[in-house]
């Protein structure tokens, strides 16, 4: 985010994220940050400023701790966007990768998507916007104020995607960001 010229900011407790108008959740292992979410009373908070139109972009875990369900796994999520994803579902940390993604609401280039121990989503439910795919799978999907990618376009040195989350909160008529 501060490459994309965005004061960015950690969220630890309820009181930081009412200093903020957006969130990130990133990387990182789902069922821990749950938990985690739950233990510093983050994750009520989050739905409710979500739920009332706070943009949110999932990245990666990110996108499964958002996500409505987890394929084949009784886990604990926020239910912020009507999808079913599977954990790890393109392989093991050896097997991750780099491949150029199609991504039409980026422009005609291709996004050099990286793909880390990555969830694919197995379901989109009605109004979710199915952004990318890889494999027959979706990886980039919004639904109204929330954004999911299962790959991390934090580490591509493209800023196309943080920008388009960023546009969300410019069609909010928020000027800047913290997130």
């Amino acid at each position: 985010m501060r490459s994309a010229e965005v004061e960015a900011v950690e969220v630890k407790n309820s009181r930081d994220l009412t200093g903020v108008d957006a969130l990130v959740i990133p990387g990182g292992e789902s069922t821990t940050v749950m938990k985690l979410l739950n233990r510093f009373s983050l994750d009520r908070p989050i739905v409710a400023r979500v739920r009332a139109g706070m943009p949110l972009w999932g990245t990666c875990m990110g996108m499964i701790v958002a996500a409505r369900e987890v394929a084949d796994v009784a886990q604990p999520t926020l239910n912020l966007i009507d999808v079913t994803v599977r954990r790890n579902a393109f392989g093991r940390q050896n097997e991750s990768a780099e491949m150029d993604l199609s991504i039409a609401v980026l422009g005609e280039a291709p996004f050099p998507a990286i793909f880390i121990r990555a969830p694919w989503i197995e379901r989109c439910g009605p109004g979710v916007e199915l952004l990318a795919q890889r494999d027959g799978h979706g990886v980039m999907v919004r639904q109204n104020n929330v954004l999911a990618t299962s790959f991390h376009p934090e580490l591509a040195g493209d800023l196309r995607v943080h920008r388009y989350f960023l546009d969300m909160l410019v069609k909010q008529g928020k000027k800047t960001a913290a997130a």
